[in-house]
């Protein structure tokens, strides 16, 4: 380590350990937590006895190729968990060269470029024919399990909001015009309000679905939490339902999100409203669904085939 970057540390007075878990300190979702520190060790157990203030753009550049082309002891791994590993490394060294923050002299990141990973999420929503089978079976099993879907798919929420939301979380508005739900520590440990339309609203204060919610577990109550489960079980639930009902898709909870897109682009409403529905900090997020409403429109070959009506109709016949 050179005298400048020594001294830097020596005054902060921070080992790695505690740079580690200062860092890991901003972040307030305990997967992020874990997922970044998994990623920060996995680095630093990859450059041995270099320390990570001297890790250089080589040494990210040769972590990234050996995790793209795979070792002896590891296999190569896909673009999108190479992102998933990167990204935390690249935010380390972002936070640790802040002027503000001074524990690194530069930001060895800053160039490391992240592999291109292919959105394969566009075609990845239920249809309205598939949703309906889903809550029809849900509705006759399980109002607990009925009320899960609802949520998701109505509010947009992501498995680990729906599974964090409480009773207390619900607010009126001002003018008493609507009810608001407050998705607090969202992605980012972002705060946002959705919308609860009325229709939801009722069911959520209905009598006999809030003893369904209950399921007579005191533990609910004296927590506060609606669904007081892991984001692991509810994706276990929503996979068994879809597949006892029939559905032919590998349905996860974010496909109900990605539904809620859909449906509310198809049906008028802007990218504004979804992006801050689905507490999306970019709107090019938000975009990517537009491509899927879009091919859901009428097309030049509807155009080409209503033009073709009467030739197509002799050549059918």
């Amino acid at each position: 380590m050179n005298a400048e970057r020594k001294l830097v540390i020596e005054e902060v007075g921070l080992d790695e350990e505690q740079m580690i878990q200062s860092f890991l300190s901003g972040y307030h979702r305990p997967n992020t937590i874990r997922n970044y520190d998994r990623a920060l060790r996995r680095f630093r157990s990859f450059i041995g006895t270099t320390p990570l203030g001297e890790a250089t753009w080589h040494d990210l550049e040769r972590y990234k190729i050996s995790l793209l082309r795979g070792t002896s002891a590891s296999r190569s791994l896909n673009a999108s968990t190479i992102a998933s590993l990167i990204a935390p490394l690249r935010s380390f060294y972002r936070w640790g060269s802040d002027a503000n923050i001074g524990l690194f002299s530069h930001n060895p990141a800053s160039s490391i470029r992240l592999p291109k990973v292919r959105v394969t999420s566009g075609h990845h929503f239920l249809t309205q024919r598939e949703l309906t089978k889903l809550l029809t079976y849900l509705g006759s099993k399980n109002v607990r399990e009925w009320m899960m879907v609802l949520y998701m798919v109505i509010l947009g929420l992501r498995v680990s909001e729906l599974v964090q939301m409480r009773w207390s979380d619900f607010v009126t508005d001002p003018l008493e015009s609507g009810v608001w739900l407050t998705v607090a520590d969202g992605k980012g440990g972002k705060t946002r309000q959705v919308k609860m339309p009325e229709a939801l609203w009722k069911l959520h204060n209905d009598p006999s679905i809030r003893k369904g919610l209950y399921g007579g577990a005191e533990s609910a109550h004296r927590h506060n939490r609606i669904f007081p489960i892991t984001s692991r079980q509810v994706e276990r639930i929503v996979n068994k339902a879809s597949r006892e009902c029939g559905i032919a898709k590998p349905v996860t909870p974010h496909w109900l999100r990605h539904t809620n897109a859909t449906m509310a682009l198809l049906n008028g409403a802007s990218l504004q409203q979804v992006q801050q529905t689905l507490g999306h900090v970019q709107i090019n997020t938000t975009q990517r669904y537009l491509h899927t409403v879009e091919l859901m429109k009428k097309a030049a070959p509807d155009f080409v085939a209503e033009s073709m009506h009467n030739m197509l109709k002799n050549v059918l016949l």
